[in-house]
């Protein structure tokens, strides 16, 4: 039997944002209730996919990259979590390598999305995560 897909089940950034959504099930059910960073990684990590489903719905190009950016900024957001939850010595930081992995192909994907549909000329630009930054403090 063939199950019909939404378009938006055929985008790979869609796909990568539930196999995050999946990998990262596991680990906020291991965090204590009461750690706000685990309330925020579960509605971050809930976001990425729900907003690129609607975003990927809209038929105007600015509605779609506002969905899409939102998308983006949410995974940027679970990533921040990880990093939190390492900090405070909840999780380790080899712990969540395979999330962070799936989070910057995310972005990476959200970004290509939102370039194709922004309408903006411009240099391409580096693959999110490439080193390719300014120095922060020169």
């Amino acid at each position: 039997m063939n199950v019909p897909m939404f378009d938006h089940e055929k985008l790979r950034a869609y796909q990568e944002a539930l196999r995050f959504a999946s990998w990262v099930e596991p680990v906020i059910e291991k965090l204590p209730a009461k750690l706000s960073a685990r309330d925020q990684l579960d509605r971050a990590s809930t976001s990425i996919a729900l907003n690129i489903a609607e975003g990927n719905g809209k038929r105007s190009h600015p509605d779609r990259c506002r969905y899409l950016d939102i998308a983006r900024g949410s995974a940027l957001e679970s990533a921040a979590c990880l990093d939190v939850l390492v900090a405070r010595q909840k999780l380790q930081a080899a712990d969540i390598l395979d999330g962070k992995t799936i989070l910057l192909s995310v972005v990476s994907l959200v970004a290509g999305l939102i370039a194709r549909f922004g309408g903006n000329v411009q240099e391409d630009p580096a693959p999110y995560g490439s080193g390719l930054v300014e120095k922060e403090n020169e």
